[in-house]
């Protein structure tokens, strides 16, 4: 899927408008994992959203969501800022389970905690079903989780997104006309997250397919803005001969990373190709006329993703429908001239 038109975009979000987000695409298989606790609820449905970072554009647009969906669905919702403290992830997971909680959807900050929060709701026979980042039952690392142990989760396929990215930098960088033994690919993510290795190997593999030969630097950041940018820095500076970047990872925040700690060093908006994912700050280079090194992002709609998740627990506990491994909510590809068209906000 490469959109990169409005029209498009806004059909695509007709169509979820119409089949109620049930049409988001899914693995195909039944989780494993249905054990949770969480039988079939007979009386009023109340649900906790437990999201990290819920200040971020994206979670904010979640949290919408979510709140849209329960009320057309007259079930109870509270959401909750986990901020990226890990310890109150437990914590508000048991004082949901006090609050006699029907279901908890969790986002975490950081997954070592997910074999608690699965243990915690078990215990509480509270359903739980996590959105965006994947958590494991029986050990911190979801990467060397068996498949039956990953807890269900709604959100977006890695794989899938970071193809489109690849393929989007790829025709940049033909559209430039580069060369590969002056371009150096800067890919970078915070590698104890599964879903951000997913994402830039599908980048990698995608961009390969259609331009082989140019050498990738992977680049370990804490996918934040400013830690991406001190990371690139310094990997800038140790290859001061490279005449063209091409920057992806995980987030908006590690291309924006990126973009920056070019601009600092003086490499000029023609000499770099940026391809964010989720356009949340992407649109920002995008305000104004200024020349800028992000060519376009891959927009990720937060609000798509909290309504599927509390549609998908909503069926659970009212229809005794058994969790999905995976479902996936779709992705618009935009860029300066049709990122206002498809809906993005900018943080």
């Amino acid at each position: 899927m490469f959109r990169s038109t409005s029209s498009r975009a806004a059909a695509a979000t007709g169509l979820l408008l119409t089949l109620g987000l049930t049409s988001a695409c899914s693995s195909g298989k039944e989780a494993t994992t249905d054990d949770q606790g969480g039988g079939k609820v007979k009386g009023a449905i109340s649900l906790t959203y437990l999201q990290k970072q819920g200040d971020q554009e994206y979670f904010i647009g979640e949290a919408a969501g979510a709140k849209a969906k329960a009320k057309e669905l007259g079930i109870g919702l509270k959401v909750v800022n986990l901020g990226n403290d890990a310890n109150k992830t437990v914590s508000e997971v048991q004082s949901a389970i006090a609050q006699k909680t029907s279901g908890v959807i969790i986002v975490v900050p950081d997954p070592a905690v997910g074999p608690q929060v699965v243990q915690t709701t078990k215990e509480g026979k509270v359903a739980l079903l996590t959105s965006d980042d994947q958590i494991c039952a029986t050990g911190p690392d979801p990467a060397k989780c068996g498949k039956d142990d990953l807890v269900p989760r709604i959100g977006f396929s890695g794989a899938q997104m970071g193809g489109e990215v690849g393929k989007r930098a790829a025709a940049e960088y033909k559209k430039a006309g580069w060369k590969a033994a002056d371009t150096r690919i800067i890919s970078a993510w915070k590698q104890d997250v599964t879903v951000c290795g997913d994402r830039v190997a599908g980048a990698k593999k995608a961009f390969q397919a259609a331009v082989p030969d140019v050498k990738t630097i992977n680049v370990p950041t804490d996918n934040t803005p400013t830690g991406a940018q001190d990371k690139i820095a310094a990997t800038i500076t140790a290859n001061s001969k490279v005449k063209h970047w091409v920057v992806w990872g995980c987030n908006d925040e590690n291309v924006m990373g990126g973009v920056t700690a070019l601009a600092n060093a003086d490499v000029s908006p023609d000499n770099v190709i940026g391809v964010g994912l989720g356009a949340y700050l992407a649109c920002k280079e995008w305000e104004s006329d200024k020349p800028t090194g992000m060519k376009a992002a891959l927009f990720i709609n937060g609000k798509d993703v909290g309504a599927l998740a509390v549609q998908t627990m909503y069926d659970k506990l009212k229809k005794d429908k058994k969790f999905p491994a995976e479902a996936f909510a779709p992705t618009t590809m935009v860029d300066h001239t049709s990122w206002k068209g498809a809906g993005v906000t900018c943080s």
